[in-house]
């Protein structure tokens, strides 16, 4: 798969390589090309580098990881993203005190408005950067989630088995607008990274129990509830 990384920071970079990593064929691409070129040097692996621009051209899935800027001042044309996958990994600027204010659009849900003829997909905001270098092992032991949401069911599925490749077990998380939620997450984690201390490597896993085996229901079972 041609993936274009659009914005080749820390997450850009890492994500970049491991796919690389992974077989794909990847392009890096920065305000300069000769930024985007760097990078690809020190990835290796024959991936390419330039300019936003062509990296955008370049990939039939597109990592945009320049956060809360709109396409049309990083691109020269947005017409470029038409039908193309393009995974937003970003979350908002951390606040005073971690104060956060609800969510009512998320960050994805304006870029899918801002490049209305792409599929959005939101994806890898859960988890810091530190965490890629145990990719993709030893990171599959510790089944770290990634949680995915898009309005089209054939691209979460793509971003899933790009997530799943690098070691990560990835989550169904459905609509769009569930990016909201998952936005809160990434919150929630950057909270416990920085404002608790607990370092880069600290995560999210989704763990599906086994139902108690015991008969006597001694805690009373679900009773009714107004709750869903």
């Amino acid at each position: 798969m041609k993936i274009g990384i659009i914005g080749s920071g820390n997450m850009g970079r890492s994500l970049g390589i491991l796919w690389a990593e992974q077989g794909h064929e990847v392009f890096f691409g920065a305000r300069t090309a000769e930024k985007g070129q760097a990078v690809a040097e020190f990835a290796g692996r024959d991936t390419q580098g330039g300019t936003n621009d062509q990296a955008a051209a370049f990939g039939e899935v597109l990592l945009y990881s320049a956060r809360g800027v709109n396409p049309a001042e990083v691109l020269t044309s947005i017409d470029v993203l038409a039908g193309k996958i393009v995974i937003d990994p970003n979350n908002s600027t951390i606040p005073e005190g971690f104060a956060y204010e609800p969510i009512v659009k998320s960050l994805a849900e304006t870029l899918a408005e801002q490049v209305p003829k792409a599929i959005v997909v939101k994806a890898f905001n859960t988890m810091a950067q530190e965490v890629f270098e145990l990719a993709p092992e030893p990171l599959k032991k510790h089944r770290v989630s990634a949680f995915v949401a898009s309005d089209d069911a054939t691209a979460r599925q793509t971003v899933m088995n790009l997530a799943e490749e690098i070691g990560f077990v990835p989550i169904d998380c459905g609509m769009l607008r569930n990016a909201r939620l998952i936005e809160g997450l990434g919150d929630f984690i950057r909270f416990m990274i920085i404002g608790q201390q607990q370092g880069g490597y600290a995560t999210i896993s989704v763990n599906v129990l086994p139902e108690s085996e015991s008969e006597s229901k001694r805690l009373g079972g679900r009773q009714p509830s107004a709750l869903k």
